[in-house]
């Protein structure tokens, strides 16, 4: 790996090299004139040209877009927004999910799970009364946030913020614009059943929290981990609400401990899990099927540029070796032929990997909604040509002093074992279920709903379960996809970029 690396990056370097007149002989990447002002636009037409997947499909990206120096200079300048030119410009139409951030030190934080924050998750529904208006219900509340320490909790449902009526119009700028500080109006969530359909709309109380964002607040992924006893037959349960690196251990931990409670079954909620990190998901995968390092876990397909550069050995994870955490430490694996997974519309990205890369090898039991459709994984680039614009920390001070934007663009797809890879329209639960706003239950308890259901599966007696009707009104989305970081799967697999 660190040799094709190696030499692959010295041939990125040798691609990007500079012309020395004004015609653009040999690579296509121009230069701006001398003395324009065009550090990010021109970091940012480099570094997608190089990199982005739809490279070859973006007609302003192509590599004989400019046949020279002055023309290419003429085109940045023509396009003086960075932000208008990413987005209107550089990012291909199919592309739902590369984002950028004017402050790479912000993305690199965001994406170990470091964020400003009130702690408050939530959805948010229509009223099934007036579909103009908008209300909120709690998820569940992050430890060590401000809203840990208010009376605020799961279930609980709101539909104003500073004393204005959530409406399809103002609900994103309310919730989430800049104020560092809200006060969220309460509500009681009553329901009605019409037909077949269950009606859910929210009832105003005169109850108000008020809520203020916490700076530099890490999220610990692993929310609730526990054994429980299913007439005789010990389930675990983990809840896991976003993949970092920097919690791998904790999670070994949680699968150790469901090791030694003799843990036969798993049920895997990332029913709020957005995603996050690939080797993350490598080795959740290998804690739930195995450490067979001979099974292919998953292969990463680039632009054809990139992609004729890397070896199978480059393209190719392979479940997690026994010994092969972060740290080194053996992987706790319960070794399961099966496993059930809780899974909705808000999970994403490296949540689907996970099932998808399973799938070839265990049989995975999806219930709840269809997923995001989030098959696309991407890195961050910083303006270091020398580094290939990869963002490594060794490299900070290499990086270009005038240019503090970070990009975090879709670069390449990932299929399992089976080639399979296209759910872009999300996948499809075996047992559809529906969170009820105005029956959340408790998180981890045997009686809250969708954990219920996966429990009805593993004893056998859903036969005898309640008819669980469809809401007639669907969400509008909820804080874990209307954040920086939504539905963002990155690449963490080591590159050595050190250059002689």
């Amino acid at each position: 790996m660190k040799k094709h690396i190696f030499l692959f990056l010295g041939a990125i370097l040798a691609f990007l090299g500079c012309s020395d007149d004004d015609s653009i002989k040999n690579g296509p990447t121009p230069q701006p004139n001398p003395g324009s002002e065009l550090d990010v636009q021109h970091f940012m037409w480099q570094s997608m040209n190089l990199w982005y997947f739809w490279q070859a499909e973006v007609n302003d990206l192509a590599d004989d877009r400019f046949s020279t120096d002055a023309q290419y200079t003429d085109y940045l300048e023509a396009n003086p927004d960075p932000e208008a030119f990413y987005t209107n410009k550089l990012v291909h139409g199919e592309d739902r999910f590369s984002f950028f951030n004017e402050d790479y030190t912000e993305l690199v934080r965001n994406l170990g799970g470091v964020s400003k924050s009130h702690g408050v998750e939530f959805k948010l529904w229509l009223d099934s009364n007036n579909t103009n208006n908008v209300y909120g219900v709690v998820l569940y509340v992050l430890p060590g946030s401000d809203g840990a320490t208010k009376d605020i909790q799961r279930g609980d449902g709101f539909t104003r913020v500073n004393g204005v009526q959530l409406t399809t119009a103002n609900y994103i700028n309310l919730l989430f614009g800049d104020n560092d500080t809200y006060t969220l109006g309460m509500a009681d969530i009553e329901s009605e059943i019409d037909g077949d359909f269950i009606n859910f709309y929210p009832v105003d109380t005169d109850r108000e929290v008020s809520l203020t964002k916490t700076a530099n607040l890490v999220e610990d992924p692993i929310f609730v981990a526990k054994t429980l006893d299913v007439g005789g037959t010990k389930v675990a349960y983990l809840m896991y609400n976003r993949f970092l690196g920097s919690f791998d251990e904790q999670l070994n931990q949680a699968f150790g401990d469901f090791k030694a409670d003799g843990a036969t079954e798993l049920i895997l909620d990332m029913r709020y899990n957005p995603g996050g990190s690939v080797n993350s998901s490598r080795l959740l995968a290998s804690m739930v099927y195995g450490t067979n390092t001979s099974d292919l876990y998953i292969r990463q397909r680039w632009n054809a540029k990139i992609q004729a550069q890397l070896s199978a050995s480059d393209l190719e994870d392979y479940f997690a070796d026994k010994t092969k955490t972060s740290n080194g430490t053996a992987i706790n694996s319960l070794n399961l032929n099966r496993v059930f997974v809780l899974a909705t519309e808000d999970s994403a990205s490296a949540s689907e990997l996970v099932m998808n890369g399973l799938e070839p090898y265990v049989d995975v039991i999806h219930i709840g909604e269809t997923t995001r459709g989030k098959n696309e994984f991407s890195i961050t680039l910083v303006d270091d040509i020398e580094g290939a614009f990869i963002y490594s920390e060794a490299r900070e001070n290499k990086i270009n002093p005038d240019n503090h934007w970070g990009l975090q663009p879709l670069v390449g797809r990932n299929e399992n074992a089976d080639g399979f890879y296209d759910y872009t329209s999300g996948l499809v639960p075996d047992i559809p279920y529906a969170e009820y706003p105005s029956e959340m239950g408790v998180l981890g308890e045997v009686d809250e709903p969708l954990l219920a259901r996966a429990l009805q599966e593993i004893s056998g007696v859903s036969a005898k379960m309640a008819l669980h009707l469809q809401p007639t009104v669907e969400t509008v989305g909820s804080s874990r996809l209307h954040t920086p970081l939504a539905d963002n799967m990155y690449l963490d697999k080591p590159l050595d970029i050190q250059m002689d």
